[in-house]
């Protein structure tokens, strides 16, 4: 296992050619920041499960100390995955909306996406306002 892939941000592509065109921009983008807030909400229930096992290691005897320590571990790695998923995804929702920006008029979130680049990993979109064409990077 390389540690390094712990700590590093591998930016989750989001799908930002499929959910567009279904759902609109800012639809889209209000249900990645819930599925993201999601992860948070589950670390912030493993820390508190982490916590009761603490609590519940501290007054065990014999087997229960074990089990307890295991279910220890297992919030602590919930915990950890859950936080590092949040911080992934948010990431990647903000590295998309920081490009959802027309540069020819400036206006913010509105546009329809032409279909993705042979790259795959971004998406040509049209400005509603003045039709001008950008690329928007999915997962930079």
């Amino acid at each position: 296992m390389d540690v390094r892939k712990l700590f590093t941000m591998d930016l989750p592509r989001l799908g930002l050619a499929k959910g567009v065109p279904r759902h609109g921009f800012r639809k889209w983008y209000e249900r990645q920041l819930h599925a993201s807030h999601a992860h948070l909400l589950l670390t912030f229930l493993a820390t508190i499960a982490l916590l009761a096992g603490f609590e519940a290691l501290a007054q065990a005897k014999g087997v229960d100390k074990l089990v307890d320590s295991l279910l220890i571990l297992l919030c602590i790695g919930i915990a950890f995955g859950s936080l590092r998923r949040y911080l992934q995804l948010l990431a990647a929702i903000e590295a998309i909306a920081n490009q959802a920006v027309c540069p020819h008029c400036g206006v913010y979130g509105r546009f329809t996406v032409e279909g993705e680049s042979m790259r795959q990993d971004q998406a040509r979109v049209c400005c509603k306002s003045c039709q001008h064409e950008w690329y928007i990077r999915d997962g930079e």
